[in-house]
């Protein structure tokens, strides 16, 4: 049998004692103190001092002030959307934007107005995406508009594809014009969307052929071909 020399054994031996003398040591520190001084929360509170709440802890904040604000009353509503409006254009993280507009959609006061207007132009998409969102649930003719100008404003296909399905959401008549157009876009994606947006609309089913959609959509108020066309569609 090898052995091995002793002094091989030494930086072994300064490890078993440095691993000893942490076991022995750090519970009584733990037990004193209660405290290490890299335990996660001291290093949160390190972070909340030195760069604010995160990202997070604002949306919990914000969302603990909505409900506050709604518990209240209509005064406190006013103040309220007014501070998260200037939130709004100090805010440099999207997911809280995207969570001031959301929030901001359930106030009926002229700053939530505001809000939700503005997002649309937000330089980030999924900010105009959740604006989308909003104003499907706010309805109405100026949600239309505002829904069918950010269709055909916008330049990312998302947020193109998502204005059209809440026009279809609205089950608004006022959106089938727009939705005709789309039917015209260039891209497949776009005119799909199109269509199941006409069926909501509608009420009606002529398949997902776009050629249908458009003779129907050239003149929406003339029920009976319609009626034929769809009766001969179900037998086939």
């Amino acid at each position: 049998m090898t052995s091995i020399p002793f002094r091989a054994l030494r930086p072994l031996r300064h490890r078993f004692a440095t691993a000893w003398l942490l076991a022995a040591v750090l519970p009584a520190v733990v037990g004193c103190s209660g405290w290490l001084p890299w335990t996660a929360s001291d290093k949160a509170t390190k972070n909340a001092e030195l760069y604010g709440p995160t990202a997070n802890q604002r949306i919990k904040q914000l969302e603990a002030e909505a409900k506050q604000a709604k518990a209240e009353g209509s005064s406190q509503s006013v103040d309220f959307t007014r501070k998260l409006a200037e939130q709004l254009l100090a805010e440099h993280d999207a997911r809280v934007r995207c969570e001031i507009v959301a929030i901001a959609g359930d106030f009926d006061t002229a700053a939530a107005l505001a809000i939700c207007k503005g997002a649309l132009q937000d330089p980030d998409e999924r900010v105009r995406t959740r604006a989308c969102e909003v104003w499907r649930k706010r309805g109405g003719a100026e949600a239309v508009q505002l829904l069918a100008n950010r269709y055909r404003a916008d330049r990312e296909l998302d947020v193109r594809l998502r204005a059209i399905r809440m026009l279809g959401e609205m089950e608004n008549e006022g959106a089938i014009p727009v939705l005709a157009e789309a039917l015209e876009d260039p891209d497949p994606a776009v005119q799909y969307r199109a269509v199941a947006a006409l069926k909501q609309v509608s009420g009606r089913d002529l398949g997902n052929d776009v050629n249908a959609w458009r003779e129907w959509a050239a003149n929406p108020g003339d029920v009976e071909p319609w009626s034929i066309a769809e009766a001969w569609r179900k037998l086939f």
